[in-house]
């Protein structure tokens, strides 16, 4: 993927549980990437600790009685936590930063994230990667994301 981040742009890496904000000081075409923050999700406890009701069940008039699906609670948390990146961008906005925005993430992530951003914000969005590199060390990210 060749993509030229001007400087001073943002890089959002996150994932359903982690959101790291990362500044362009380099060059378009040099990026060195500066982490100006990193948001993490809360502890997330198991399923069975979280939801102990059985799913619930749905009698029809004329047919047999069927299941409803069971709630993801990490799937609500993850999307809560996209929602947060979302108000944390905001307010980036609000206080005169980015100049630009590449937001990196899954894409389920990605779609909450733009159904969550605001106006202003989502003018400012230079480009979307649809992959997870959450886990991966500062200099890999630059590297992913201006390898031509």
């Amino acid at each position: 993927m060749d993509l030229r981040i001007p400087h001073d742009a943002w890089v959002i890496v996150c994932d359903a549980r982690k959101a790291i904000f990362l500044r362009n000081e380099g060059s378009p075409t040099q990026p060195k990437l500066a982490v100006e923050q990193v948001k993490e999700a809360s502890a997330n406890p198991l399923s069975v600790q979280q939801g102990t009701d059985r799913p619930g069940r749905i009698q029809n008039a004329l047919a047999p009685t069927s299941a409803t699906e069971e709630t993801d609670w990490h799937d609500m948390a993850g999307k809560q936590f996209a929602r947060d990146t979302a108000a944390a961008l905001k307010l980036a906005h609000q206080s005169g930063h980015p100049k630009g925005l590449v937001l990196v993430a899954p894409p389920r992530i990605l779609a909450v994230l733009r159904q969550h951003l605001n106006e202003p914000s989502r003018f400012r969005i230079l480009a979307e990667v649809d992959k997870d590199l959450t886990k991966h060390p500062i200099h890999e990210i630059e590297r992913l994301l201006s390898s031509t």
